[in-house]
């Protein structure tokens, strides 16, 4: 995260970046995706930040922070709320293995980045769920997927 002015009270701020990279949805698509699941679980102020990257920063990233090898759909890092900004995570997608992902769930590679910044705001907000089978039976996932539903609908794209 920058350091900038602190957003007003109040504010949900999110800030989009694509480090270079081609983004397959337009950042205010990923932006609004992230304010509406505030919103959803209630946050009235956060300063949060998307950042699409590619498979090696990602890998990167990965290793540095969780230990693990290769590149990752998501990573979020959630902060301790600040004072004045509420809320305050970072969250970095991989664009290439979203892609893949879409491709093996049978979707297209813009649900699948929409999906991916509903998960990495849930779990900057606090939520988890299981590394095993029982992931997408998870409380978490059943949330994300219902948010999802909704930044989906045709309704919702203009609210």
């Amino acid at each position: 995260m920058s350091s900038g002015p602190r957003p007003a009270s109040g504010a949900l701020n999110v800030g989009v970046a694509c480090e270079g990279l081609r983004a397959p949805i337009a950042a205010h698509r990923l932006a609004d995706a992230a304010r509406r699941v505030l919103r959803a679980e209630g946050v009235r102020a956060a300063l949060l930040s998307v950042t699409l990257v590619s498979p090696s920063a990602m890998a990167r990233l990965n290793r540095r922070h969780l230990g693990h090898a290769g590149a990752t759909d998501v990573i979020s890092f959630g902060f301790a709320p600040t004072p004045g900004a509420g809320v305050v995570g970072d969250i970095y997608l991989c664009p290439d293995v979203a892609r893949a992902n879409a491709r093996a769930a049978g979707c297209g590679v813009r649900e699948e980045l929409l999906r991916l910044v509903v998960h990495g705001t849930l779990h900057v907000l606090g939520w988890d769920h299981p590394e095993d089978r029982a992931r997408q039976t998870s409380p978490m996932w059943r949330r994300q997927e219902r948010l999802l539903a909704g930044i989906l609908r045709p309704s919702a794209r203009s609210a």
